[in-house]
């Protein structure tokens, strides 16, 4: 009898073994523990602390795919960023040299530049940082929460919301498994209205032992036609002269 009660004993015993081992095990994340995820899935803070500099390029397409431009974009530390859209021997260029934004828009007839306004200048900030809005948070001033898990197109993501210094908000979306950036919306006041932007980021590729993406596809959220950036070339740490982010002293001929 002893044995019998062994027996079922050792039964229930496995049974309830072999239970705890189809649940998952589950894992609370906090800030912390995501943006350390994310710091180390993208290279560790000492290799994104040594990129200094990056230089991508590759081609912009618009208009749901019926235009493509080349694209370029050089980026410095601390904060200095450069955007070029080309096309039929016309540059489009928005940039950034850590103080005052300007832009050159010869698509809408314009070949001289112009100063932009500090709202206007909010995404070449963004766009300035190597980083992401991730790293460095608290040096930056953002405050970050964990939002738990939302829905990005089948994929179930870890979501914080980042709140800047200055009070625009990104919704940042972690991979759950790679805990990259695959998507980041976001809301800013511009010349008071809001804006909502969103994009979607993939491709990653690794450059001086740091993961960046290859693929961007963005415009205002919900809108049908936005525009793809796919990079073909990058470069980090190549010499980059400070005056292509300043602003020109003369004008355009």
């Amino acid at each position: 009898m002893k044995k019998v009660v062994v027996l079922v004993a050792g039964s229930f015993i496995a049974a309830g073994l072999y239970a705890q081992e189809l649940k998952p095990i589950t894992v609370k994340e906090t800030v912390d523990s995501l943006v350390a995820k994310n710091t180390d899935a993208k290279g560790g803070a000492q290799a994104l602390a040594a990129v200094q500099s990056l230089r991508l390029q590759g081609k912009m397409v618009v208009n749901n795919g019926r235009l493509e431009l080349g694209y370029m974009l050089i980026k410095k530390r601390p904060g200095a960023v450069r955007e070029e859209a080309s096309l039929q021997g016309m540059t489009r260029v928005d940039a950034y040299d850590g103080t005052e934004g300007w832009k050159i828009t010869p698509f809408g007839g314009r070949k001289d530049p112009e100063k932009v306004s500090v709202d206007e200048a909010k995404a070449l900030v963004e766009d300035a940082e190597i980083d992401g809005p991730l790293i460095d948070w608290k040096a930056k001033g953002s405050t970050v929460e964990y939002l738990g898990m939302e829905d990005v197109d089948g994929t179930l993501a870890h979501k914080l919301r980042v709140t800047r210094k200055n009070g625009d908000v990104n919704y940042v979306y972690l991979d759950p498994d790679q805990f990259l950036e695959i998507r980041i919306i976001t809301q800013r006041m511009e010349n008071g209205a809001q804006v909502e932007n969103e994009t979607d980021l993939g491709d990653y590729e690794k450059i001086n032992g740091v993961f960046f993406p290859f693929s961007l596809e963005g415009g205002p959220k919900g809108s049908t036609d936005k525009q793809k950036i796919i990079f073909e070339k990058a470069e980090a740490n190549t010499p980059v002269d400070d005056t292509i982010f300043k602003f020109p002293t003369t004008a355009s001929k």
